[in-house]
C-alpha cells in the first residue's frame, strides 16, 4: 500500500532529505530525494540522527579546526560525521522503497 500508510503494520509513507536533513509526511511540502515506510518510531529515529549529525559537524568544526589546518588532515574533521551519515543512509536502505534502495546502492556508501 502506498497511500501513506499501512495500517496493518502502523507504517507510513515519508519522504526524506538527507540534504536538509528532513523527514516529511507531504510530498509537496519541500524537495526530497528518498522515499521510506516507517512507523513514528522510526522516523522520530531518523530525525534523531539527522540531529546527531548536525550536532556532530558544529562540534568537530569548531573543536578539530585548527588541528585539521595543522596537520593538513581532513579526515580528522570527517571520521564522526561520515559514520552518523553511514548508519543514517543504512536506515534509509533498510526502509526504502526499491527506487530509493537502487538510489543509495548507486551511491556506494554503503
Amino acid at each position: 500500500m502506498y497511500d501513506g500508510e499501512n495500517a496493518e503494520e502502523g507504517r507510513k509513507t515519508f519522504y526524506v532529505s538527507v540534504q536538509a536533513g528532513q523527514v516529511l509526511t507531504d510530498p509537496e511540502a519541500a524537495a526530497y530525494e528518498l522515499v521510506i515506510t516507517a512507523s513514528e518510531e522510526e522516523a522520530d529515529q531518523l530525525k534523531q540522527l539527522f540531529g546527531d549529525l548536525s550536532s556532530m559537524d558544529e562540534a568537530q568544526t569548531s573543536h578539530f579546526l585548527q588541528m585539521a589546518i595543522a596537520m593538513n588532515d581532513d579526515s580528522i574533521m570527517n571520521g564522526g560525521y561520515d559514520e552518523i551519515l553511514q548508519q543514517i543512509y543504512r536506515f534509509l536502505y533498510e526502509r526504502g522503497t526499491d527506487e530509493t534502495k537502487h538510489v543509495i546502492e548507486g551511491m556506494g556508501i554503503l
